[in-house]
Formats: structure tokens, sequence, C-alpha cells
């Protein structure tokens, strides 16, 4: 009988090479446990953990996952009538909560550092059949790589990532049987600073602690990080990474995100990436996605121009970025409030979008300029021209946001169309403004033909459907705080 991995079509030499290598890793380290994880529509990652001589068999033959897994809303709950006739009629392979099979990359394997005698595998989703589950959004990814890399191009990405840190002082009340909810209550709380001295010196004496626990996670797990710093906000920080390809960057803020939430909460500190937590005086937290198209044949840049376009002024792109460059960035911008509920996907982050608060309100580009949608940065020459994409919100599941990035840049390559001018007043009038809803952001994403024709319209259904569950429950909501504070907040 064939493996599992050979009916998927991945049991190859190179493969058969690395889960022996994991194997003799996790053998001599000692370890006891390694944790199979998967990324959920929510950036969350989920999965089962094994005991050490059980990793081999998985790598060959996967393991089961219950299907709703995939249909859940932010809540837990199921978007999808499974047991009702006809309710997953549009998810061919769904149906009665039967069971996927998930399948660990083997190239994965990282040892936690945070608990003893832990291993970490990433796996993705797959049907009994040995085909591929199209609504994983790693999968989903890929797929839109691979449309670059018919035009001869990859992508690049740089993360700036805002989040709240938070001392525990009482967890009694979330862990209190009789205050049980669905979701629960977070814990209660005290700042690790004050917050409105941006990148004080004193400021990031004071939340050290914290911070040095997100450094040594986030290395010891092998990410690229840049820096930690003081955010304006009370108890808010900002972790940078340095670029990598599209694919590490995403697959790299899912292990930071869940990581550092792990290890700072074992330590007695609550990190949310929540955009707007549910107290009177705080900054809301972006994530700030830089990205560069590079050739794939030469690893040149290529939104980098030499010298500017003949008869151009700096307030035109193609001052600064190449012709691809200027295209792909007019795409951005055409497919602004459709992709906006990818980078900004919860009723919480739509707060975020208000005037001369460096987060964008309208749909516009600048040059080196923070109050705009997308800043691009860099000169004539400079290997590192990019843009930054300041709409996304920290709990994005980074699959999805750069995903949209690729479908809605790639028509305006295909399309060759032109940003207008850049903007030196980014809070002033505009032609379009970016949704100010979570509903808003839906009803864009529906009328939109090119991003459900990238996504794929099964996709796109499926996305809404769940969104939509989301949104009908904060709508029904008596207490939208309380709402945020349990659905957001003591998850996220």
């Amino acid at each position: 009988m064939t493996r599992f991995a050979e009916r998927c079509g991945l049991h190859t030499p190179a493969r058969e090479e690395a889960s022996q290598r994991t194997t003799r890793l996790i053998d001599a380290a000692g370890l006891e446990l390694v944790r199979i994880a998967w990324c959920d529509l929510h950036g969350v990652t989920r999965g089962k953990t094994l005991v050490a001589s059980a990793v081999r068999r998985a790598l060959d033959e996967g393991i089961g996952m219950v299907s709703t897994l995939m249909l859940k809303d932010t809540s837990d709950r199921t978007a999808y009538k499974v047991f009702e006739r006809g309710g997953t009629a549009s998810l061919p392979g769904f149906g009665f909560a039967n069971n996927l099979l998930l399948l660990p990359d083997p190239e994965s394997f990282r040892q936690l550092p945070w608990t003893p005698g832990t291993g970490w595998l990433r796996a993705q989703p797959w049907f009994q059949d040995g085909t591929p589950v199209p609504l994983d959004t790693r999968r989903v990814l890929q797929q839109a790589l691979d449309r670059l890399a018919q035009a001869g191009l990859g992508m690049h990405c740089g993360l700036e990532v805002e989040f709240h840190v938070y001392r525990i002082t009482d967890d009694s009340a979330e862990l209190d049987p009789e205050q049980a909810a669905w979701p629960g209550l977070p814990p209660a709380l005290e700042l690790v600073h004050p917050g409105y001295n941006l990148l004080a010196e004193n400021w990031y004496d004071r939340a050290e602690e914290p911070l040095r626990i997100v450094q040594r996670t986030a290395q010891a797990l092998g990410l690229p990080l840049l820096s930690l710093e003081i955010e304006l906000g009370p108890s808010q920080v900002e972790a940078v990474f340095d670029v990598t390809d599209a694919l590490t960057a995403a697959d790299n803020m899912v292990l930071f995100r869940n990581g550092v939430r792990q290890a700072l909460r074992r330590a007695g500190y609550h990190a949310t990436f929540m955009c707007r937590p549910p107290f009177p005086n705080i900054m809301s937290s972006g994530w700030h996605l830089h990205q560069s198209l590079v050739e794939t044949a030469s690893g040149r840049n290529a939104f980098r121009r030499e010298a500017p376009a003949a008869g151009s002024t700096p307030v035109d792109a193609n001052h600064t970025l190449s012709d691809l460059g200027a295209h792909y960035l007019a795409g951005l911008l055409a497919h602004a409030r459709s992709m906006a509920v990818f980078c900004t996907p919860t009723v919480n982050g739509f707060g975020r979008f208000r005037p001369n608060a460096l987060a964008p309100q309208s749909v516009l580009w600048g040059r080196d300029n923070r109050g705009a949608m997308l800043r691009v940065v860099g000169e004539c020459g400079d290997a590192g021209t990019r843009i930054e994409n300041r709409v996304g919100e920290p709990t994005a599941n980074p699959y999805l946001y750069m995903a949209s990035q690729i479908h809605a840049g790639l028509d305006g390559i295909g399309r060759k169309l032109q940003p207008p001018p850049a903007t030196d007043a980014p809070y002033g009038e505009a032609d379009a403004r970016l949704p100010t809803s979570l509903g808003e952001a839906l009803e864009a994403l529906r009328s939109d033909a090119v991003l459900r024709e990238g996504f794929g319209p099964s996709f796109i259904d499926y996305f809404v459907t769940v969104k939509t569950s989301e949104l009908q429950r904060h709508e029904a909501a008596e207490d939208k705080t309380d709402f945020m504070r349990r659905e957001y907040f003591s998850r996220f």
C-alpha cells in the first residue's frame, strides 16, 4: 500500500531525507512531544500533539483533523450547517464533520523554546483521496505565488508588526468555571509601560522583561527579528523583521504571533494582536507590509528604477518606481476597497481608519508619507525600493493579506494601469475612502470580479460566509465592548 504522502504527490527523495533528518533531531534532543500545527482562516494555529515515536508515521500518513475546523468563525462557532442536508453543498469534500488529513512538512521542524521537550511541525490539510484542500489559506498564497512565477516574478516582504503586551494581575475570572462562556473573559491586567512617549528609552527599560521574552522566542524559532520598539500607545510595542520571500514571511508571521503569545503567557503576560484593545485610552495597532517583486532569473528588484522617467516629477510614480512597479501600485489602488477585508478582517480593525492617526483613511499613495494607504519607499538606484501597505491590522491572516496584494498588483500589471499623482494631503478630500466597517468591506469584496477570479469564486463565497457569521453576532450583541473583549482580546 502506498503512503499517503505518495498519494498527495509529495513523497520525493528530498522529502524522505528531510523526514529522516527530522526524526533524528527529535531523537537526539530527547523530545517527548511534537505539536503538529496548522494555520486556520483567522491566522490561529491549531493541531494535535503527538508523542515523539508517532511523528515518523504522521510524516508519511498524516493525522486526522475534523473538517469543521476550517468552517469556524472567530468565536469557534461553525458557520455552516454541517449536519443538515445540503448544508455544505457549496464545499465539495466537506460534510457531517468528516475527516481531513494534516500532512506535516518535515522541513518546518522547530524545537519550542518556551516549553521543555517539545518540537513543532507545520502542516497543511488534504482530502483523504490525496487531493489538496483549496480552502487552506497557505495553499491560497502558494497559488498566488505560482501566478507570479508564471510571469517570471517572485515576491519579497518585510514585516512591521505592532501589538500590545500587558502584565496579568489576576486570571481568576478567566479560569473560574462559574464564569466560563463562549468566548470567555480575558484575565485582569496592568500596563507594562504608560505610553504616549514614542520610542522612549525609559519606557523600553520598563518593558524590557517581556520584550526580552519576545526577542528570545523569536530568535530561538529562527525568525529574522531586527528590532523591538516602544510604540505610542500604553503597553504598545512593535517588532520589525528583515525581508524574506513572501511565503517565508507569512509563515514567520504565523509562528511569531502564536509563539510569543504562548511564551509571554507562561511568564505572566498577556500579548494581544487585536487592533484596538477594549480600553478607553489606547492607540490602534497596525501591520505594515513592505513588498517588492523580484525577477526570478536575476534576483533583481523589479520595482527598482535607475533614473526618473523622462518628464516625470516627484509626484509621479515612475519618478522612482519602474514601469512594472507603477502598474503594480495602480493595481493595489484599484482594488484597495475590496482587498481591505483581507488586510483588516475583524469588526474591531476598522476603528483604526481615522484622520491623523498614522493610519490610512483614503485610497491614496504617497512618497514616504505615513498617512497614505500606500507608501513608496526608496530612490532611483535603490535596491530596497518597495511599496508599504499600511492598511493591515496585526490579526490578519498573512497568507490572505499577501495573496490579495498579488492578485491586485498583477491586475495592474496586466492592464498597465497608471496611478494618480502622489498625495500631499492623505486626510483631505479623496475620490475613494477605505471601508469603515466589516460589512462594507465584505460587500466591496463581493463585487470585485478580479479578486473573485484570483482567489476563486468558491473561496470568496466561503470567506464571506464565515466572516458574515462573525458580523451578524456582533450586530446582535447588546454590549459591543464586551463582544470585542471576549471575541478578540482574549483570543487574538
